[in-house]
Order: C-alpha cells, then structure tokens, then sequence
C-alpha cells in the first residue's frame, strides 16, 4: 500500500448542498480541497480520533471526529472503497474504521444526543438524522417545545427552514427545566451571533463600495460588525474565506477585499465580497481594548495594544490576526503603465481593474469576480467588437461559465500573453501570438494598417480625376478651410463659380439665385461629383484600351485551361494561369510582348482618328447636353421643352448618345428631324411645300434650329 490514498468527486455537505472536491489521505495529515471554493480542510493525523463508515444517500460516507471537538463528514465514496481505506487508518493512524447503519425505521419520537457540534437524533442506538448546530441561527423555546431555524444556502434547491422538537416535562423533582436544558446546549453550539462585551477595535467611517455606503467597523474576537445608517451586517469569521490587498491603478488609493461564503444579504442581493476603499495617505492610531497581556496571550505577537501607520495597514493587519488567513498580494505581473500592477478593462457593460495574482485573477470592483487557475479551463484573447484598438481577454471554467474582460488596451497584450503563458493556461488561439507579438498592430484594423490593393487602385483613379478638374480641387479645399469669420469673403466666391457655372450652360443667372447662399453652394457640390460619374456612361464608338502581354496570352490559353482542368472555377482558371505564365519560356514571353506593343500602336492610332473626328471633346459637351435637357436646368431657367423634348425622342428612336459636332451632320439625323418637321407643319401647310421645307432642314445645324424654335 502506499504512502497517500486520493479520491476525487468526493462530496462536502454544506448548509443543505453538496460541494466536491478532492481527498487525501497521508501519513502526516488528511486535507480535503473544495472545487467550489477552494477552501481546505487540514486535519492532522495525530488528532484524529474516531471514524465512522456509513450507507448515506451518494453512496457511503465517512465521519471524521478529532481530539478538539470538530467532526467533519465526507460522503461519495464506493462499496469497494471500504476495505483499502480500513486498512489504511490502522496501519497509519491506528484508527479503526467502524461501519454503523442508519435507521430508516422513520419514526418520529426518539432520544435526543449532543455530541460536540451535532445534534443527533437517535432510535434505538441507531441514528436518524443529525443536526450540525453551527447551521442554527435561532433558537426558540415555547412550552414543551425547541424551535430551531436555519442558515439558509442560495446554491441549494431545497432548504430546510426550521424543525421544531417536544420535550417531554422531566419528574417533579428535578429542578432544571428540560426545554431550557436543550436550548442552552442547542446555543453553546449554534452559529448564533451575539454581540456580547466591548469590541476588540473600531474603525469609523470607512469607505465601503460593495455594499455601497460607509459604515463603522467593529472588530469583534468571533465576527465583524458593519454598521451603517441604512443597514447593518454582522460576519462571523469562519465564513472568510481569503483576504487580497490589491494597489489602485492611480497608486494612490488602496483595495482591501475580503471573499465571503455564504454571502451577505441586503434584501434579494447577495454580496460575495467586502471591499474597502483606502487612501494611502490616510494615518490611524490604533488602541486595542484590551490588556498587553491579554493581547500577547491570544495573538502571539501578530499584534500590540497601541499601533500606528497607514489606515490600510491597520485594517489588513488587524484582520489577517483575527481571521487567521494569509493576505494575497499581487504578484510580478507589471502593466504597460509604468508601476501599474492591474490592468483597465470592462466586464457587463462597467469599467474596473483586472489584477493577475499568482494563483487566480480578481476583478474590482462591479460586480467582483475570482477566479483561481485550478478552476480555469482554457483562455482566449479575442479582438475587440467596438474597436481595434483593444482587445477581449476571455475565460471559460470547467464548470462552463464564461467571463469575458473587454476593452483591454493593445499595449497590454504582450505581457499578459506572457503572464499566462507562464501560468501554463491552456490558450485557445495559441501559435497566433507570434504574429501579433512582431507587430504591434496586429488588432487594428486591416482596412487602417495592412496593404489593400483594391483601396489603392481606388486612390489611383481618384487621383487622375482630381488632375482634370483642378478647379473643382480648390473649391473643395476653400470648402474644407472655411473660417466663420469670413464668411462674407466666401460666399462672393460661391456666387462667382455659380454664375459662371450657369452662364456656361446657357441659363442666365439672376440676382436672386445669387442671393441665396445656400442653394448655391449645394448646386456647386452636386455638380463638382458629377465627373465621377462619367465613368459609367462611355462611348461606345471609343478605341478600347490595349491588353497586357499577360492577357493576350491568358484569352488564348482559357479554353485549354478548363480543357485540361474539368470543372474548375473562374478563381481557380486566374491561379492556375498565373502559375504556367511563371513557367513560360523567356522568348515565348517576348513574343507576347511584341504583340501587346503592337496593340498599343494600333490604339494610339485609332485614339487619333477619334479625336480628329471630334470624340476626345465629348465629355464637356455631354455635361452642356446634359444641362440644356436636364430638369434641374428647367426650373432654374424656366425650361427650354422643346429642345428637352426632342432629346427624349433621339433616345427613343435609339439615336447614338455620343456628342456630335455642329459642323457634323449625319443622314439618320437629318432624316429623322426632317420627319419630325414634316409632321408637325403637315396640317397648316399645302402638300406642295414639304419638299422645300425639307430641304431648309437638311441645310440648317440642329443648334440653330433650336434657337429659332
């Protein structure tokens, strides 16, 4: 057999529920460690005097009684488990591990037995039920009758509210009454607080943030007093479980934290931790009410009757010496700030302070979570949902809760990563850190910081727009620069771009438009975005541009790509063609470039000839159509219909929309206004003249013909 025997999922009833955890027998000592609350149970071995093998509900348990009084019951274990764990207490404790049953008779009258801190219940030398007197908070006597209530659990489903006993009347000749016998014993034990005497210390007006408020401190030898205007707490100390110090950001105020199981109540909300809020600079002279000797005797030297310093270290001091629990500090961990030993971030939509400890993390201040390494199943650092300039530090726990700190800093990635790395926390995203680590901007955004082809190509053609129209430049730039101040000086400006603007498209301007700063300075931008827009409405009688060596090559190869390639898609046929363009000889190369050239010469050429036959002064005549038919030049100018009307019926008539010359006349133009003449005069005129009239038309330039109109 060996030195230690380990079980796990072994269970811990407390106050109604069940918590597990791990158990361990060694020679020395047996300790117990909760999942929950990590609280331990030590208990040594040369204390142990008496065990107990018994069938309880979660299959059998032990009952552990020591020399001081405690009994401590652990339940979950197997039938097989009996022989291994018997054998051990003999050999290492020479404790003989009996078995007892239960009674399950069900009866409801039996003998009532105290044992040091249990209440048992007995039929027949055989337990019923037992009591632990510390989950006692009231005790009430009545005639013939104990009414004992209960600490209730929030973690329970079910709990047990009150259990009331009969005490039968005792012979007449004893002179102690029987009911106030059983109360006495039921209070020796019962977690019933009593403020009895003077307190050991008192700390007033002490700044509280949950519960919210000040209170005065009273330091009692078994529990703490909160004492406020609205509400008063009283804390026993053998609910503590652990006590943290933790230095504000600002290194100027100090947190003092104390973790509670059961919490604290205020009405339907449960408050798990105490904190204390401290200034640094804040000094205190402490007095115990107590004697030196009485002081020496019980703290053995933690404390003394008359201390002074800071504030904070008074409290800390005074209750790590009562409570008897270490006080937890941070660790080596340093933030990007420089003497910052947290780290600023949010949980639940509330701003708070993330401290990395060496056994867990602790969040301050609303709501305030713990959570220790051994609870922790994995860690993942995720990019922020509002921002890129942060990031989410997620937890997930074995039990599948998880906790997500938002709003973390960039900057404080690289030394939390390595904190936890350290700690040998499992990480979700493990291997992207690398990355990350050699650029600091890796949770920026890709579109703010990383090449973007395609927003650079856009760049591209902005830029050769902005070289053709220079002048519509600097009337954004006057824009961009506008001066409150001067803002006489530029509405002359927008008034003379305005006019020149409207006399360049025939309409004549007016003084009241340019009265009306406003209207004109909101034309003047619809009109400064209408070359962008030219892109879409291209010529189709324009030379197309040139293809690159690569394209010829690739308009060639596309159908013996997909011949080759069955089913292959359109991204795969541009990655396969880039991959055998790399492969293609030096001269063959060459010869597709001869070709490109060539196509570029036969471009130039035609570019030419289109400009000579008047397309290159196609755009600003298309802006001048544009506005003599548009409808926004109507209501300006009053409207020219006619010459509007018959720019509809040249579309209807699907005319070409490209810009034709004054000189130049085509024949389906010609045609076409002459029918349209010959239609509108054929019921005031004889039969005889249309000939004459059609022939005028043909002679006359459509833009004379409009005037004349």
């Amino acid at each position: 057999m060996g030195d230690t025997l380990e079980f796990n999922e072994i269970y811990q009833e407390s106050k109604g529920s069940w918590n597990d955890g791990r158990l361990r027998f060694s020679k020395q000592n047996l300790v117990y460690k909760s999942s929950k609350t990590g609280k331990v149970d030590n208990i040594p071995a040369a204390e142990l005097s008496q065990a107990t093998w018994r069938r309880v509900c979660l299959g059998h348990g032990i009952k552990l009684a020591t020399s001081s009084g405690h009994v401590y019951k652990y339940d979950g274990f197997r039938d097989t488990d009996y022989e291994r764990i018997s054998e051990f207490f003999k050999a290492n404790y020479k404790v003989e591990l009996t078995e007892k049953d239960m009674c399950v008779k069900g009866w409801n009258w039996g003998t009532a037995k105290f044992s040091g801190p249990l209440l048992s219940f007995d039929v027949n030398d055989s337990s019923v039920f037992e009591i632990p007197l510390a989950s006692v908070s009231q005790c009430a006597t009545g005639k013939n009758e104990v009414t004992l209530e209960f600490h209730q659990n929030d973690d329970a489903e079910v709990s047990l509210m009150e259990v009331r006993f009969y005490v039968p009347p005792g012979p007449a000749d004893e002179g102690a009454d029987p009911v106030e016998a059983f109360a006495a014993n039921v209070l020796s034990k019962a977690d019933v607080i009593q403020a009895t005497g003077d307190a050991v210390c008192v700390f007033k007006e002490l700044q509280c943030l949950t519960p919210r408020g000040r209170y005065d401190i009273l330091i009692y030898p078994a529990f703490l007093h909160l004492h406020g205007k609205t509400f008063d707490y009283k804390i026993p100390y053998t609910t503590v479980l652990r006590l943290f110090l933790l230095p504000h950001k600002d290194q100027r105020q100090m947190f003092f934290v104390i973790s509670l199981d059961p919490p604290i109540k205020q009405g339907q909300t449960r408050y798990h931790f105490l904190i204390l809020l401290f200034s640094k600079e804040e000094e205190l002279r402490l007095t115990l009410n107590m004697s030196e000797e009485e002081v020496e005797k019980r703290y053995e030297g933690k404390l003394s009757k008359n201390m002074s310093g800071s504030l904070y270290e008074m409290v800390s001091r005074v209750m790590k010496a009562l409570v008897n629990r270490k006080i937890t500090v941070p660790g080596n961990f340093q933030g990007n700030t420089p003497g910052a030993q947290c780290i600023t971030c949010s949980y639940k939509a509330q701003s708070g302070l993330l401290y990395p400890l060496e056994r867990g993390f602790i969040y301050v201040h609303k709501p305030p979570v713990h959570l220790r390494f051994e609870e922790i199943s994995c860690v993942n650092f995720a990019r922020g949902t509002t921002t890129t300039r942060s990031f989410d530090f997620e937890v997930e726990t074995k039990q599948g809760n998880q906790f997500t700190f938002s709003s973390i800093e960039r900057e404080e990635y690289g030394k939390l990563f390595d904190f936890v790395n350290a700690k040998k926390l499992n990480i979700k995203n493990r291997g992207f850190k690398e990355g990350m680590k050699s650029k600091n901007n890796e949770y920026s955004d890709s579109d703010e910081d990383q090449h973007d082809a395609y927003l650079e190509r856009m760049k591209a053609e902005g830029k050769i727009r902005e070289e053709g129209d220079g002048s519509n430049d600097s009337d954004e730039e006057t824009d961009e620069s506008f001066n409150p101040g001067e803002e006489s000086d530029v509405a002359e400006e927008y008034d003379s771009n305005a006019s020149v603007s409207d006399s360049g498209s025939g309409g004549d301007g007016t003084d009241d438009e340019g009265k009306k700063k406003k209207p004109a300075k909101k034309a003047k931008v619809v009109k400064e975005r209408k070359p962008r827009k030219e892109k879409k409405q291209k010529d189709t009688n324009a030379p197309k541009r040139p293809m690159s060596s690569y394209m010829l090559w690739l308009n060639s190869s596309r159908e013996r790509i997909k011949s080759e390639n069955p089913g292959i898609s359109i991204t795969e046929i541009s990655k396969k063609a880039g991959e055998m363009w790399k492969q293609i000889g030096k001269e063959d190369k060459e010869g597709w470039d001869r070709k490109a050239e060539e196509a570029k010469k036969n471009y130039e050429k035609a570019m030419k000839e289109y400009r000579e036959n008047g397309g290159g002064s196609s755009t600003p005549a298309k802006k001048e159509g544009k506005k003599a038919g548009g409808k926004k030049e109507d209501k300006k100018a009053g409207g020219k219909k006619r010459r509007s009307d018959g720019g509809e019926k040249e579309k209807e008539q699907g005319g070409n929309d490209s810009f034709k010359s004054r000189e130049f006349i085509s024949s389906e133009e010609s045609s076409s206004e002459g029918e349209r003449k010959k239609a509108k005069k054929a019921k005031g005129k004889p039969k005889g003249k249309e000939s004459e009239e059609e022939e005028e038309v043909m002679t006359t330039p459509p833009s004379s013909e409009a005037d004349s109109d």
